[in-house]
Formats: C-alpha cells, sequence, structure tokens
C-alpha cells in the first residue's frame, strides 16, 4: 500500500486522526461553529486540487456572511437549517446540496435542536473572504 493512502474512521460526526478546529479567529462574525479538514491538506496529499472539509454549527449558530472568487460544493450530513446565496435564503436538511458560485454571498445558519453538519469541498488554491458590509 503507498504510504499516503489512509482511512479515517468516522464517529458520531468525527473523524479519527482529525483536529477538531476553530471555524475562524474570534474577530470574525460567526456563532458556534467548527471545523475538521477532511482531506487534501495532509503531507502526501498534495496532488489533490481541493479541500474537504466538515463544518459543524450549534443550533442557533451560523457562518459568516461572506463571498469569495471560489466556488464552494457542500453535502449537507446531519441537522436542519438554512443557508442564504445572495438575495435568497433556502431551508437545507441531510443529504441536500448546495453549489455556492463565485461571487455570492452566503452564510449557513443551524435552525433545528441539532448540529447542522455538513461537508464542504473547495479550491486547495483559493481567495480570501470578503465579509459582507455590516
Amino acid at each position: 500500500m503507498d504510504e499516503r493512502s489512509k482511512l479515517l474512521k468516522f464517529t458520531r460526526f468525527r473523524w479519527g486522526g482529525v483536529e477538531v478546529r476553530a471555524y475562524k479567529g474570534p474577530a470574525a462574525p460567526f456563532k458556534d461553529v467548527t471545523r475538521q479538514t477532511l482531506l487534501g491538506e495532509a503531507p502526501g496529499e498534495e496532488a489533490f486540487s481541493f479541500i474537504t472539509r466538515y463544518f459543524e454549527i450549534q443550533p442557533g449558530g451560523y457562518s459568516t456572511l461572506e463571498r469569495h472568487q471560489h466556488p464552494h460544493a457542500v453535502v449537507v450530513l446531519r441537522g436542519a437549517g438554512r443557508v442564504i446565496l445572495g438575495e435568497r435564503a433556502y431551508d437545507i436538511a441531510p443529504f441536500d446540496c448546495v453549489y455556492v458560485s463565485p461571487g455570492v454571498y452566503h452564510q449557513f445558519q443551524a435552525t433545528s435542536a441539532e448540529p447542522l453538519g455538513f461537508l464542504c469541498t473547495v479550491d486547495r488554491v483559493r481567495d480570501r473572504p470578503e465579509v459582507a458590509p455590516a
């Protein structure tokens, strides 16, 4: 077996050996969000042109309302919530898929009693977020 190959075992929305990190720094406007980078960031995974992360938003929490010049591919795994895409908002639930196109302001909000958890795949090389004006 290639030494770079691996298996990340799943248990209760955590993956073995993958650190649970803060979503962003304390100055960013968000509430109760964590992330785990699952694939594409570890040494030996440089061949990936993308990174797959798992985000979890606690009930009543939300991600930053922001935009980028790179797309996002999102698959909801647990909970229920809303996603803002530009001027529209949509209810989301497990197994819904969301495409966030470049340049669109977006935000994820957890609206149920359970955390909202989703996989998000983005380009490995990407621009920094632009936070929506208050």
